[in-house]
């Protein structure tokens, strides 16, 4: 792998410190308590972060998201780590019944009440449910949706790359939230297939992963996903154009669930 290739997300991560430090050094300054709280201010940093990024990592995935989301997202939808809602930008609201955020970062909150609400998805009309859990917050997600297998479509946008314990969450969340004949689809980096390129995305994943909330480079999710005995139809593909010598390799996915 070239060196240049390497250390490409050097740059990313000066442009988040720069974006997020005096912010997150604000907000430690009035609420000095928040030392004792290493989780929030990981969040408060991740705030401001997405502030600055937010759009920019949207509209790089737009092409892979406009194939993917407006045909096959339908009924209650499951946004796993909505962030500011951008998923939204792709559901067709003549096949989509509800639109529910799951965001633990509530300080996300209010970007997606925004936007959901000129898309047609509201609170008060029952069309917008937004929830301040973790993906791994399982019961608390059925218990708020009236239920398990509560879910028509599940969606993850770039969120299993940070969630805890992602390969007994993600069979959770299909087994006991993803109805019978469900969807689940998604676009995420990935561990990459070549040797050198993975040896990379290991060695940058602590620094990473601390900047950017959890998240990790080297996780193979969507073998994970593929290897569950669960599935009637099964799709994995690559983002069109996209090198493989690259710290953020992605694969796009498909699957629905069997019905019985």
């Amino acid at each position: 792998m070239k060196l240049s290739a390497a250390f490409s997300l050097l740059t990313d991560l000066r442009l988040a410190i720069g974006a997020a430090f005096m912010p997150t050094l604000s907000a430690l300054w009035r609420s000095p308590s928040l030392l004792w709280h290493p989780r929030e201010v990981s969040r408060i940093f991740m705030a401001n972060v997405w502030r600055l990024f937010g759009n920019g990592v949207d509209e790089g995935g737009r092409p892979v998201k406009q194939a993917l989301i407006p045909e096959n997202a339908y009924g209650v939808v499951l946004d796993l780590g909505a962030g500011h809602g951008h998923t939204l930008y792709y559901l067709d609201p003549s096949k989509v019944t509800k639109y529910v955020a799951l965001e633990p970062n509530q300080l996300m909150h209010h970007e997606i009440r925004t936007l959901a609400a000129t898309k047609g998805f509201t609170e008060a009309a029952g069309t917008l449910v937004l929830l301040p859990y973790g993906a791994e917050d399982i019961a608390l997600i059925n218990s708020a949706l009236g239920g398990p297998h509560s879910v028509d479509t599940l969606i993850s946008i770039l969120t299993i790359c940070s969630i805890p314990e992602p390969e007994r969450t993600i069979t959770a969340l299909v087994n006991d939230v993803l109805k019978p004949g469900g969807t689940l689809l998604f676009y995420e980096h990935v561990l990459s297939h070549r040797p050198d390129v993975a040896r990379w995305q290991r060695f940058w994943t602590p620094l990473w992963a601390r900047a950017f909330d959890g998240c990790r480079l080297d996780r193979p999710t969507h073998m994970w996903i593929e290897r569950m005995d669960v599935w009637a139809e099964s799709k994995v593909w690559g983002k069109e154009g996209e090198e493989e010598e690259h710290l953020f390799w992605h694969r796009v996915g498909r699957f629905v669930k069997k019905a019985q």
